[in-house]
């Protein structure tokens, strides 16, 4: 009988030794250590968002629904892209506009083209409660605020590179990113704004731009 070792993991025939997430397997490899950090991370997100809802007696999509009302384009503000940008079912989301628009936090702004179309506005009482609410993730923000700036430059290059590649290659629906934008261009290793007519930083890319159009033809690897 094969007796395996406390520190491998066993399911069914497979020994899941080089599991991300098995302990032992992350011991040399920091892809995995990374993977499982931001794990974490998520996780400290989503208690933070949960304890916001449980105050205003929302839902925690309806909290990210009216944020992103708030500071996005209107043609972003529909039920088809909400569903996208947030990686849930269109039902699942009419579900909490439905509820939202019962509670009048929000309006339909019904399109004069389609009468089965419409995009979502924000009322005074959304306005409000959006000023209540949008403060849930300070805690990991002043977290952040305790790290050296170059710390924080290189941590947020590799995050954005990381958010395009996984759009790219189709596991991230939607991304707002300088680098699947038509007026980035890129020589070399300068990052450049044709919109704005300026090199940028790595500090200065943006990971949701409100100018943002998308560049069909940005499928390359980022150097």
């Amino acid at each position: 009988m094969l007796t395996l070792p406390v520190d491998q993991i066993s399911t069914g025939f497979f020994i899941m030794d080089k599991s991300i997430f098995n302990p032992r397997g992350q011991e040399n490899n920091i892809s995995s250590k990374i993977i499982v950090g931001l794990e974490r991370v998520s996780e400290v997100f989503k208690i933070l968002l949960w304890e916001k809802a449980k105050l205003v007696g929302l839902s925690p999509i309806q909290i990210q629904i009216l944020i992103f009302i708030m500071y996005h384009k209107r043609e972003l503000c529909n039920v088809s892209h909400l569903a996208r940008e947030f990686n849930i079912t269109k039902p699942t989301i009419s579900d909490a506009v439905r509820i939202l628009y019962k509670k009048g936090m929000i309006t339909k702004d019904l399109s004069s083209i389609d009468s089965r179309s419409y995009s979502i506005r924000l009322t005074p009482s959304g306005n409000k409660i959006v000023a209540e609410i949008e403060n849930f993730a300070d805690p990991l923000k002043s977290q952040l605020e305790g790290f050296e700036q170059s710390n924080l430059e290189n941590l947020f290059g590799t995050l954005s590179k990381l958010i395009y590649q996984l759009n790219r290659n189709g596991i991230l629906t939607v991304q707002r990113t300088c680098y699947g934008c038509k007026f980035y261009d890129q020589t070399g290793k300068k990052d450049y704004c044709k919109l704005l007519d300026k090199e940028l930083l790595n500090s200065e890319i943006r990971l949701d731009c409100f100018e943002y159009e998308e560049n069909p033809a940005a499928n390359k690897k980022l150097s």
